[in-house]
């Protein structure tokens, strides 16, 4: 800030920071996870002890995490940021060597009484690590091929760790939230040109690489592929879940079956109804209109993180807001896509409403971050 900036401007302190919390963005986070609540409550036939008192206590203390961090002046997380990254890239070279196996794959740590899901911790870590590398760098050279490569390899070294747990669709977030930093930052399109070549390729060689000694994904993985291509080939098997998940999200219609009367969660035929596949159970219930709903408040969020990027004039601020936010389009929109048929199953949860604690915990704590960029804006001196 110059001098004259020190002058005529100032960041709020003490009480006064209350006053500049953004306020529509707590309310939309608190409308999304309050209908995560609601359909906790359906998919447990009425039950309020199974799912939705504890998901409503983690919410609670989530937020509470996020206004404790968007408290603390933005220039504290800044410093933090190279060891944010340092700390989740340590934690997942300790999963690969001492982690935890459940439901077939090696994700968790645990250290004493706590089990650390390191790979949520990097989805926050690499938009940090990211726009603080930008925010350094200098703007005339953030599209110099070296540059470049430094960038694309901060963010693929802990994306392959987390591929080879296997965590394909967590694998798939840390590239997207770091490449849209990087798109954010100013860094020539012709890249992400070669990127997308290079995507292809990529494609074509897993493809290729199927039934052999080099396979590069589980055979979970390809039956899951093969379920979406042809989800007809084994309706009782790999594709029964997302059979069932199209069932429920037709059976909805216009306006759905009304509240706690969907057939396909309270009939246990669609599995995971709590989790991954919680918007088809809300289609169900409220048809299009509820999933509209949903959707925009989704919408929401993002808009109103644009508007306070926009309105920051702090570079890594506005790359932080923009990554936290590309980050949470990301788990919606693989979650729907995915849900919808229009994507392969990965096991993304939707943000604030699917049931769990650690992928809350981390979303709220991105929009900590938020608040505090928003929270500690100069502002002109009254």
């Amino acid at each position: 800030m110059s001098y004259l900036e020190y002058n005529v401007k100032r960041s709020p302190s003490g009480f006064r920071k209350v006053l500049h919390v953004n306020w529509a963005l707590v309310l939309l986070l608190t409308a999304v996870a309050s209908i995560g609540f609601l359909q906790l409550y359906s998919v447990s036939g009425g039950n309020f002890e199974r799912w939705t008192e504890p998901q409503m206590q983690r919410f609670a203390l989530a937020l509470a995490v996020m206004f404790a961090v968007g408290f603390v002046p933005l220039w504290f997380w800044r410093s933090l940021s190279v060891l944010a990254y340092g700390v989740s890239f340590v934690l997942l070279l300790g999963v690969e060597f001492f982690g935890s196996v459940g439901m077939g794959a090696q994700r968790w740590l645990e250290l004493g009484p706590i089990r650390l899901q390191p790979s949520e911790m990097m989805k926050i870590a690499i938009v940090m690590m990211m726009a603080a590398y930008y925010d350094w760098l200098d703007i005339k050279r953030v599209s110099h091929p070296f540059w470049v490569l430094v960038a694309v390899a901060l963010i693929l070294v802990p994306s392959f760790l987390v591929l080879i747990q296997p965590d394909l669709g967590t694998a798939l977030m840390i590239i997207g939230a770091g490449g849209m930093v990087m798109f954010f930052a100013g860094v020539s399109l012709w890249y992400f040109g070669g990127v997308i070549g290079a995507g292809v390729g990529l494609v074509s060689l897993v493809f290729a690489s199927r039934g052999t000694s080099w396979q590069l994904l589980r055979d979970y993985q390809f039956r899951r592929i093969d379920a979406f291509l042809d989800p007809s080939l084994d309706p009782l098997g790999s594709s029964y879940h997302i059979n069932q998940a199209m069932i429920a999200l037709g059976s909805g219609g216009w306006s759905g079956r009304g509240f706690m009367q969907g057939t396909q969660s309270r009939l246990n035929f669609l599995p995971e109804k709590h989790t991954d596949f919680i918007f088809n159970t809300l289609a169900e219930e409220f048809g299009f209109i509820g999933g509209v709903f949903l959707l925009a408040l989704y919408v929401g969020i993002i808009v109103t993180c644009v508007i306070a990027a926009m309105q920051s004039k702090n570079r890594y601020a506005s790359l932080l807001i923009l990554g936290i936010a590309g980050n949470f389009f990301l788990y919606f929109a693989i979650n729907m896509a995915m849900v919808m048929g229009l994507a392969p199953v990965v096991g993304v949860p939707l943000p604030l409403v699917s049931y769990g604690g650690s992928a809350m915990l981390m979303i709220l704590i991105g929009f900590g971050l938020v608040q505090s960029a928003c929270i500690h804006r100069p502002r002109e001196k009254a």
